[in-house]
């Protein structure tokens, strides 16, 4: 899910490619014009309206639990301009942030005020690095629930950038979040080995009850995208209440590319005779990506000489298949190793999933084209009867949850999230059950058992903060 892709390699043919990770962008601290503002805000109807900042420029992206959303960037002269979803088109949604002297919010008429909560930061020791971290919790003195949030495949820090550190405490839920390995304050090289990244999370669970003390109630992982494979496996090595996890996959990280290209062809209108062919070649590209780019050329370049003068090959992207064909082999081999990061491109979830003892809550995207939900449905679906497994999914909802429009050459431009996305995932987190919704158009596959709240929470309410 979003892997680093080798589409640069025509530039690290033209430079040092032993320079790449010494270069490797590096993600800027947050200015302080944009950090003094971000946070989540009640407005005067009691709407919440969250400003977090993005990574790749001087904006913000806005966000209500209802799942609208919009960005906010800031020009040369101070100015912000609006965009709408996650597309480029004005957005006139009445917004103003406010200033490091003055730091409010005014949103659709409405006051916004921002809430303060408990924090507390630190640093512990995950599998042989030292990784920073960030204790959030709901003002007061009971105990709460505490999600311990589990990365996707970003390289950024999560402890600058992500919302749920605000979005939980806001609705009566603390939050545990970490920079992973390599990334933010947190030592190490960034790394997708999903043995250690797990190992990582389960010295973050054992960290939050820590800090947390008294006022730890039901403790357990929140994770996104990759989290779906990084958190079932940490609770292999940690003991936590529940596992929550959104648009993951429980298909290998292979399997992955190989239902992206079968997305991709099929669209383009390509039948079956070439889907069985680009399954040849999604298992021979798999191993080279396998192997961290040591073996696996001479099947590949077989594959090539028999299939590449075929309408289909073109039209072959997935997650690195229509990289790994569009190059020789002699550059795969020197090169692709640059752009290795460990990935456990073999990892098979099921025999984590097959044990998992805690409750599980899984949300699919029904028209997720990164993390396509075929598979994984039906994997679920067979070890829901245990009981323990809750499976949502919003249907026409691409990775994020996101809703989208499609443009007439097949791209999409997102929207907004879901309607009840978020508080579906806040009520199960929350309360250990879903409430009685509605949740906009989720469909419940597995409706699960619900988890009887701990002794030391059981008096949890739903509390807005």
């Amino acid at each position: 899910m979003r892997w680093k892709r080798v589409t640069a390699f025509a530039l690290l043919i033209a430079a040092a490619a032993g320079a790449w990770w010494m270069s490797r962008p590096k993600y800027a601290p947050v200015p302080a014009e944009i950090a003094c503002i971000v946070g989540i805000y009640r407005l005067d109807d009691g709407r919440l309206v969250d400003l977090a900042p993005l990574t790749n420029a001087t904006a913000l992206r806005w966000r209500l639990i209802d799942g609208r959303s919009g960005r906010l960037i800031r020009d040369a002269d101070g100015r912000w301009q609006q965009r709408a979803g996650w597309g480029d088109a004005a957005d006139a949604t009445p917004i103003e942030p406010g200033s490091c002297a003055s730091p409010g919010l005014r949103f659709e008429g409405q006051h916004g005020q921002r809430l303060t909560f408990v924090e507390q930061d630190t640093r512990f020791t995950g599998i042989g690095e030292s990784l920073a971290g960030k204790l959030v919790l709901p003002p007061g003195d009971g105990p709460v629930p505490v999600a311990v949030l589990v990365h996707g495949s970003e390289a950024w820090s999560a402890i600058r950038h992500g919302y749920f550190q605000r979005l939980l405490p806001a609705h009566g839920i603390g939050v545990f979040v970490y920079d992973k390995r390599g990334t933010g304050a947190s030592s190490g090289r960034y790394s997708q080995d999903f043995d250690l990244l797990a190992g990582d999370a389960a010295a973050a669970l054992k960290e939050a009850r820590r800090l947390a003390g008294a006022r730890a109630g039901r403790v357990g992982f929140a994770g996104a995208s990759q989290g779906g494979w990084i958190a079932p496996l940490a609770a292999r090595h940690s003991d936590p209440a529940f596992i929550a996890v959104s648009y993951g996959l429980a298909d290998s990280p292979l399997a992955e590319d190989r239902d992206q290209v079968v997305l991709d062809l099929t669209r383009k209108g390509h039948g079956a005779d070439a889907l069985a062919k680009a399954r040849e070649v999604t298992d021979a590209t798999g191993a080279i990506m396998a192997s961290h780019f040591r073996d696996g050329y001479a099947r590949l370049a077989e594959l090539k000489a028999r299939y590449g003068h075929e309408p289909w090959w073109q039209d072959m992207h997935g997650e690195f298949t229509g990289d790994l064909v569009r190059w020789p082999a002699f550059a795969l081999r020197w090169f692709g190793p640059f752009y290795d990061e460990g990935t456990s491109w073999t990892y098979d979830p099921m025999p984590a999933l097959q044990t998992l003892q805690p409750p599980l809550l899984w949300i699919l995207a029904g028209a997720d084209r990164e993390a396509p939900p075929e598979e994984t449905r039906r994997r679920l679906l067979s070890v829901a009867g245990r009981g323990n497994v809750t499976l949502v999914e919003f249907p026409d909802t691409d990775h994020g949850i996101i809703e989208f429009v499609q443009q007439p050459d097949g791209s999409r431009t997102g929207t907004r999230i879901a309607e009840g996305y978020l508080p579906l995932l806040i009520d199960w987190i929350r309360d250990g059950r879903l409430g009685p919704g509605p949740y906009g158009h989720a469909r419940i596959l597995a409706p699960g058992v619900p988890a009887p709240p701990a002794p030391d929470d059981a008096a949890v309410t739903k509390q807005v903060l």
